[in-house]
């Protein structure tokens, strides 16, 4: 082998090798940082209790560590009330925003017809709608529909988790119709070709081939939406008035005193409602990836 070839041998090897990001690693590693240092803090600070903190500090590691501000803070917040209400806010929420955007998503994406583009960009500029915008509205809506007292005790959709479900799916759909769409159109259009050959219709299609194939990306969505929607502090707090029926983001309320607030068991409190969230995502982290990743790879 000549001199020549070994050298290009050695430059294709050499370009073959991805280059280190060191850049990106750094940034990352900075954003990651900063993300974790509140919930680290409020983890410390929830641990020890306040005489503690009075006698030495915030900033200090002197004293004891207990879960004490963690049990005071589930018995006083009521937080099994609170975490059922959210469950009964967000399951359905999640649901229906799922069931309804990628139905819509199939029509946009996988059948040809004259207002699929128009529709999709509509559905997408509803995102660009501040909440607070239509709060009025809605709150003045909500209130006029009449609903007979055996289902709602204020006689209209307010104070009920209705209210809040058909807000969330609202403004959520918009968001998800967009990703499902783009993640419809990449798939093979010889699979619906294929089934409509073999007289499968369009709910066949779309139960049998589109859904499964999207596995992936509704899992991701139902990873953010769960974030969502559980977060969510505005819509709740609009329209419900019995604080028995409020989510467990609102909970943290009952843990501030009249005249002095126990910073130590606000931080418990702060993360007891965060644990459900990190439980979730740490369970579907792969499916979460996946859905985010897949297709990054293709020319």
């Amino acid at each position: 082998m000549s001199a020549s070839t070994t050298k290009q041998a050695r430059n294709s090897i050499g370009h073959g090798r991805s280059r280190p990001h060191y850049g990106t690693h750094i940034f990352l590693t900075v954003m990651a940082v900063m993300w974790m240092v509140p919930l680290g803090w409020a983890l410390f600070t929830a641990l020890r209790p306040k005489s503690d903190t009075d006698k030495y500090g915030y900033f200090s590691l002197g004293g004891a560590f207990n879960f004490d501000n963690f049990a005071q803070a589930w018995t006083q917040g009521g937080f099994p009330r609170y975490f059922m209400n959210s469950l009964i806010i967000t399951v359905p929420t999640i649901i229906l925003v799922l069931l309804c955007s990628s139905m819509m998503a199939f029509a946009v994406s996988r059948v040809n017809w004259k207002f699929n583009i128009t529709l999709l960009i509509m559905f997408t500029a509803g995102n660009l709608l501040p909440p607070q915008v239509l709060a009025t509205p809605l709150f003045e809506m909500f209130k006029l529909i009449q609903l007979p007292y055996w289902f709602s005790d204020s006689g209209s959709l307010l104070n009920t988790y209705f209210s809040v479900i058909i807000a969330n799916t609202a403004f959520q759909i918009g968001f998800c119709t967009f990703v499902l769409s783009n993640y419809m159109k990449a798939l093979s259009a010889d699979l619906t070709e294929a089934a409509l050959v073999d007289g499968a219709g369009i709910w066949r299609q779309y139960v049998s081939i589109i859904m499964p194939l999207c596995k992936p990306a509704i899992a991701a969505l139902a990873t953010l939406e769960l974030i969502f929607i559980y977060n969510d502090y505005f819509w709740p707090l609009l329209f419900i008035q019995s604080g028995d029926r409020l989510p467990v983001t609102t909970a943290i309320n009952n843990l501030q005193g009249t005249f002095l607030s126990n910073y130590n068991l606000l931080a418990a409190g702060a993360t007891i409602t965060v644990i459900p969230t990190l439980v979730i995502y740490l369970v579907l982290q792969r499916q979460f990836v996946a859905g985010l990743t897949l297709g990054s790879s293709k020319g």
